[in-house]
């Protein structure tokens, strides 16, 4: 069974469609969302027409907005699947590719796969500045980690469950992806990536990732790099 951990923030306009999207997708697989103090009517449309209405959908809350790293650390001890992927909610990224992420796991024998959005060439609408940001902090981990990456910032990092339970995570916002990537490898795990689709979203159909995320992603590889944990 596939675990799907599902962070959001903000995401009325999104989420029905996105529910749709993966309850249709044909693999055994749990739904855990984690409302992060939504303020747009995401918590109400969550409790009215969601929490508990589906068998694979389970909902959690917080009470304060603690940030996307904060909501996937409540969600990772619920995981009941043998595999777990991180989803965001919105629609940048297609549902659909769980299946050949799920293939990989088998067929490349790993732990950890990443779904890559440059594999196959450069995303639609990506602005030049976050294709340079993406770079960056891939070519970091290619440096620091001694280890083949194109796309470290992808929302899609999915693990066999254990291995997610078994990392110490304390982070809070967007420093999840430096943070998991970097435990995972000084651990000794090898992390494959597949090609994935994937479209841009502007700020106005509301992404929340700021220029300072990517500083915080830049020292949270270069940290974990030195400090034990």
């Amino acid at each position: 069974m596939l675990t799907i951990l599902m962070p959001v923030f903000n995401e009325r306009a999104t989420l029905p469609n996105l529910i749709t999207r993966i309850r249709a997708i044909p693999i055994d697989k749990e739904i855990l969302i984690v409302d992060d103090y939504s303020t747009d009517g995401t918590r109400e449309l969550l409790q009215s027409d969601v929490d508990g209405k589906y068998p694979d959908v389970h909902v959690l809350y917080h009470d304060a907005n603690l940030g996307k790293g904060a909501a996937i650390r409540t969600a990772i001890p619920h995981a009941a699947g043998k595999y777990c992927i991180i989803q965001d909610g919105d629609l940048e990224y297609w549902p659909e590719d769980y299946i050949p992420i799920l293939h990989a796991f088998c067929s490349m024998k790993t732990d950890i796969v990443y779904g890559s959005r440059f594999m196959s060439g450069p995303p639609r609408n990506m602005k030049r500045m976050n294709r340079l940001v993406n770079a960056l902090l891939a070519g970091m981990v290619r440096t620091l980690y001694r280890t083949p990456m194109t796309d470290e910032a992808t929302c899609y990092k999915a693990f066999r469950t254990e291995v997610l339970k078994s990392i110490p995570l304390v982070c809070k916002r967007f420093e999840f992806c430096p943070e998991v990537t970097a435990k995972a490898i000084r651990r000794g795990y090898r992390i494959v990536e597949v090609p994935i689709r994937y479209e841009a979203r502007g700020m106005a159909e509301g992404k929340k990732i700021r220029w300072t995320d990517g500083v915080s992603a830049i020292w949270t590889l270069i940290k974990w790099r030195i400090v034990k944990f």
